[in-house]
């Protein structure tokens, strides 16, 4: 029996001014770190550098998920205390399931108010996890009113003000739906896209709808213990006709983030076009689909880390983020890329 995979492994050094706090500009401008996943070599170049290493016929599989207003700040009736929610899941047309700040004050039907009092919310249920269930009510028609009330939820590493919301949504975003954005999409501008195209590259969609749970920690002594959230995904018919293609022609697939890669992968073990996803892809998985990856850099001990690793084996990701840190690229969200191929 091989040996259990521990989650201390996948801890490394990061000093903090390396977290990025801004994008830079232009989207294309950031590093791009390029990894060959045989060897473990890596060279280090810019983002608008990403046509010298692909070719046509490859296929490039992006997450068109767009970042939901999913902050609401608000006050609970009839006490007028603070509150703050946290979209995380539409169960149906007027009920979510949320996260809320403080949690102990907000017990099934408590009723909270928003912004000049266009949207309300019942409490109905506590979860087993200790998020809630609310219903909402509106002055107008509701998601209007969400995406007026709501402010767009940037990761808790990130301490500056966004001066512009677009910044934290892809070029390409179009299913709004998710509670973080896709970053490893972030870096590419509508110019960048044209001239991959140009050059016979595949672009295609998949929607896979991040949970705040993408970026968090794992907490367990063991990898393998450790349960993700599930996110909702869909793959269109015309991403699941390139994939037919590719395999058939010997092309490459490769992933524009871990979102993207877990969708392709949830599709390729279930055939289900869509569906929710809990799929947890650590070293020892065996690969159906992706056969590279475009990834931001990530928190230690993270399940995002652990898919990286999945990939390009866990020593050799380890030492390309200490080599990052030499280099002082910049972390996380909006910070630098990654290329494995």
């Amino acid at each position: 029996m091989s040996e259990r995979l521990r989650t201390d492994d996948f801890d490394y050094e990061l000093p903090e001014e390396l977290i990025a706090q801004k994008p830079v500009e232009p989207r294309d401008a950031s590093r791009l770190m390029v990894i060959d996943k045989r060897t473990g070599q890596w060279q280090h170049r810019i983002f608008r550098d990403l046509p010298e290493f692909l070719r046509p016929g490859d296929v490039l599989v992006r997450n068109n998920t767009r970042v939901l207003p999913a902050r609401l700040r608000g006050r609970k009736m009839p006490t007028g205390g603070s509150v703050e929610l946290l979209l995380l899941r539409r169960e149906s047309f007027d009920t979510w399931e949320v996260m809320v700040k403080p949690g102990r004050r907000v017990q099934p039907g408590a009723v909270l108010v928003f912004g000049d009092g266009s949207l309300t919310a019942q409490v109905l249920e506590r979860t087993s996890e200790g998020n809630r269930i609310v219903r909402f009510r509106s002055v107008g028609p509701l998601d209007k009113v969400l995406q007026e009330v709501g402010e767009i939820p940037l990761p808790p590493y990130i301490h500056e003000k966004l001066d512009d919301p677009e910044r934290y949504q892809t070029v390409y975003a179009t299913k709004a739906g998710s509670a973080a954005a896709p970053t490893a999409g972030l870096h590419f501008t509508p110019e960048l896209l044209d001239r991959l195209a140009a050059m016979g590259v595949v672009l295609c969609d998949v929607t896979l709808h991040v949970g705040p749970g993408t970026f968090r920690p794992v907490k367990t002594e063991y990898v393998e213990d450790h349960r993700m959230h599930a996110e909702y995904y869909e793959v269109p018919e015309e991403t699941a006709a390139a994939l037919d293609a590719a395999r058939r022609e010997g092309c490459r697939i490769i992933a524009v983030g871990t979102t993207s890669a877990r969708t392709l992968e949830a599709y390729a073990s279930t055939r289900q076009a869509k569906g929710w996803t809990d799929l947890f892809i650590y070293p020892g998985y065996q690969w159906r689909l992706v056969d590279g990856l475009l990834t931001n850099f990530h928190l230690p001990r993270s399940s995002l880390l652990m898919l990286v690793s999945a990939l390009l084996g866990r020593e050799r990701t380890l030492a390309a983020y200490r080599e990052a840190v030499a280099q002082r690229y910049r972390f996380f969200s909006f910070g630098d890329a990654m290329l494995i191929l």
